[in-house]
């Protein structure tokens, strides 16, 4: 499991929002590409970016910030964000991005996903971000009917090889993952998992770890690095 930093750019700022909520923003620097620099400094083997203005309205208003950081780190990132078509998808890939991260768009349109993994296989990356078990949609300001584990367990089928897993009822709370809901998407199937949302400290990324399971490939944390309840460079020395 390896420990991924979050950059959530807003209006070209690194911030971070409370449950994803679009009113409660917390600034935390003026430069996403220098703020991703230091994380691959202090030993960051993967980041993780997120268009927040793309996620609300689905107008790439951060497009050229993301593909500096791309072109700029020797480490990968993903990204994602309000990517909605080919064409948004295709450019970052071939951009230098080493995924993209899906969400709305492949719930309402399971052909649209089918396609892109035929084409981009592994580079595809969902993000089921959940609210009570249930999967939630354009910036998280929709819950749908759709259960976590059921979209998890049929896109695996489709071949997907890549899921976030986000309980936004903890995301930027401190407040620990949610562990049950985890394991409940860690047992669908192989996909490699990634723990998002309430990481505070180093026992939480202990006990992510104590579960052992070999697909949980990483866990993103946000706010906890920001505002120093999380030792970085402490965690990175767990990555394994």
């Amino acid at each position: 499991m390896i420990i991924i930093p979050a950059i959530d750019i807003m209006n070209g700022k690194v911030v971070r929002l409370f449950k994803g909520q679009f009113d409660q923003v917390t600034e935390y620097g003026s430069d996403p590409v220098d703020m991703a620099r230091q994380w691959e400094d202090l030993g960051a083997q993967y980041l993780h970016v997120v268009d927040l203005d793309g996620a609300e309205t689905g107008e790439r208003r951060n497009e050229a910030i993301i593909k500096k950081i791309a072109k700029t780190l020797k480490i990968p990132i993903e990204t994602g964000g309000g990517i909605r078509t080919r064409e948004v998808a295709d450019d970052f890939l071939h951009a230098g991005v080493d995924r993209v991260v899906f969400g709305t768009k492949v719930v309402d349109d399971r052909t649209f996903l089918r396609d892109m993994l035929d084409v981009w296989g592994a580079r595809i990356s969902v993000s089921l971000d959940c609210k009570n078990g249930f999967v939630a949609q354009r910036g998280w300001a929709e819950t749908s009917k759709v259960k976590g584990t059921d979209l998890a367990r049929e896109f695996i089928g489709m071949g997907l090889k890549n899921i976030i897993y986000t309980d936004i009822a903890r995301d930027g709370t401190l407040a620990g993952p949610n562990m049950d809901g985890l394991k409940e998407i860690l047992d669908v199937g192989d996909a490699n998992v990634i723990a998002s949302g309430g990481i505070k400290s180093l026992d939480d990324i202990k006990a992510l770890l104590e579960l052992k399971r070999k697909n949980l490939y990483g866990a993103i944390t946000g706010r906890a690095i920001y505002e120093g309840t999380l030792d970085i460079k402490e965690a990175f020395k767990l990555q394994c």
